[in-house]
């Protein structure tokens, strides 16, 4: 058994496991085989449809060289996890404020070497984790598109994982390809998948319906049909306006199918394992990214 004080430096991960205990948390991975599918969108409007629901939502923005979050919502961070990493403040110094009450951890823009962070920095985000006074309900993590460690990591250490999927067939086959990965290499067998961007609700359904298709073929996997997002002119208005549309718009349609997104999260069972609760998070992060690095014990 490795000892984890020489990756974490002491007590940080026991001080995770001590918050968590005392208010376990959902973690849920949003995830997408491609980019532009609207993955950062819906991570956005569900972590608020959350926080109006009156739960402590933080939403992690896990494309972590490439922010995308607090440009979605017109926000301008003087401090993000770059500085967190780098000691420079602490993580509820980081902390942005968006609509209903949402705590945000901005990631930092065009810093090639927070896209690839090694064992020990990622440890570090344990003993950030570790000062916080507020621990939430729910966390959203928007991770970057595509199969990258990074990814596969932040999905194997979250409880739930979210698939974003829309009409196209790249996205249908970089979707597959995400949940073959991670059911193959990581044994990860459960999946949420959300269609985006689909003309109306039974279009919806025969996009879920071919990847089902596919993954029940091949794969021992189970996969659950989130809900759907419709086109919709006022999500296009409130993203040109940087406002998240369940803010700006409520009554929209986009907007009343990510509120039955949010309203869909308390129906998922909770898992209490290792793999499920805020305090195993990062240990489970860390533990996946000595895995992946030969050497590092």
């Amino acid at each position: 058994m490795s000892d984890d004080s020489n990756i974490t430096g002491g007590n940080q991960a026991d001080g995770v496991r001590t918050l968590g205990r005392r208010n376990p948390a959902r973690v849920i991975a949003i995830a997408s085989g491609k980019g532009g599918v609207g993955k950062t969108n819906i991570s956005v409007n569900l972590s608020i449809a959350l926080a109006q629901q009156g739960k402590r939502v933080l939403l992690l923005d896990a494309d972590l060289g490439l922010a995308n979050v607090d440009v979605l919502l017109g926000l301008s961070p003087k401090l993000t996890l770059h500085h967190v990493l780098s000691g420079e403040c602490t993580l509820e110094d980081a902390l942005l404020e968006g609509p209903a009450g949402l705590q945000i951890i901005p990631a930092a823009t065009g810093i090639k070497k927070m896209a690839n962070l090694d064992s020990g920095e990622y440890a570090g985000l344990i003993h950030a984790f570790s000062g916080m006074t507020q621990i939430p309900d729910v966390m959203i993590v928007d991770s970057a598109a595509g199969i990258s460690e990074s990814v596969i990591g932040l999905a194997c250490a979250a409880q739930d994982i979210v698939v974003v999927v829309c009409d196209e067939p790249a996205s249908l086959t970089d979707a597959y390809a995400l949940i073959k990965v991670l059911s193959l290499e990581k044994a990860v067998c459960r999946f949420h998948v959300v269609t985006n961007m689909i003309q109306n609700i039974d279009a919806g359904r025969k996009v879920f319906e071919k990847l089902a298709g596919v993954a029940d073929r091949f794969l021992e996997v189970t996969l659950d049909h989130m809900g759907s997002i419709p086109h919709d002119e006022y999500l296009i208005r409130a993203i040109q306006q940087q406002k998240a549309v369940i803010d700006k718009y409520p009554s929209c349609k986009s907007a009343v199918a990510f509120k039955k997104l949010a309203e869909s999260v308390d129906k998922w069972p909770f898992y209490s394992n290792p793999n499920g609760d805020l305090q195993f998070f990062f240990e489970q992060l860390v533990s996946h990214r000595r895995a992946a690095i030969p050497g590092v014990l």
